[in-house]
């Protein structure tokens, strides 16, 4: 026979087990993974925290989860008719540019861009509804340094000067961007030529 003592350790042990298992499934569902797409910043209690390749504890009420994408994004900018470019030599152009961007793979980057986008990074027309204005800046201000023909002939010096341009203003979001493509470049129909407002337009 086994005594009294020896039941109440069986019992005790039985409930240590059941405790541990209920505690290991209450961490399993509040511990959240990131992804090699998706990263993720957690706020509130204990700070800022930024999970790249690995998890963290997510409690509810206590802590915010802002996903961050870390894929690469294609964002179209296109100028033409009354909104093209206005070259150094006063002529318009219609311009189709390209842009990948992407979330820099760094905690530091992906915290600004937590901080700066939100979660516009999931969505690249809701990103590009944001960031759209700095590539249009850069177009416009490289544009104006060079002529009609020079855009033709250096298509590449053009891209490059636009990639330096707006990486700057990229950076302050956490962006960083990959590469710029250049899928087309027209001289703009003279219908859309107005020299008054050019000259409004370059004041």
């Amino acid at each position: 026979m086994f005594s009294s003592s020896f039941y109440q350790i069986i019992i005790i042990a039985g409930l240590i087990l059941i405790a541990l298992v209920v505690i290991g499934t209450i961490i399993a569902r509040l511990y959240k993974r990131s992804s090699k797409e998706v990263s993720f910043v957690r706020t509130g209690f204990g700070g800022e925290k930024v999970i790249l390749g690995g998890g963290a504890i997510v409690l509810p009420v206590l802590h915010e989860v802002i996903p961050v994408n870390m894929n690469t994004l294609r964002l179209e900018v296109k100028r033409a008719a009354d909104q093209a470019l206005i070259t150094r030599d006063r002529m318009r152009v219609d311009v189709m540019a390209e842009f990948y961007v992407r979330v820099k793979p760094t905690a530091e980057s992906i915290a600004t861009a937590a901080q700066t986008l939100g979660q516009k990074t999931m969505s690249p027309n809701e990103l590009k509804d944001l960031v759209e204005g700095k590539f249009v800046d850069s177009l416009r201000a490289v544009a104006a340094e060079m002529a009609m023909e020079e855009l033709h002939e250096k298509r590449v010096d053009f891209v490059q000067k636009v990639q330096q341009v707006v990486s700057e203003d990229l950076f302050k979001n956490g962006l960083e961007l990959e590469t710029v493509s250049l899928t087309g470049l027209d001289q703009t129909s003279f219908k859309f030529f107005n020299a008054k407002m050019h000259l409004m337009q370059k004041v």
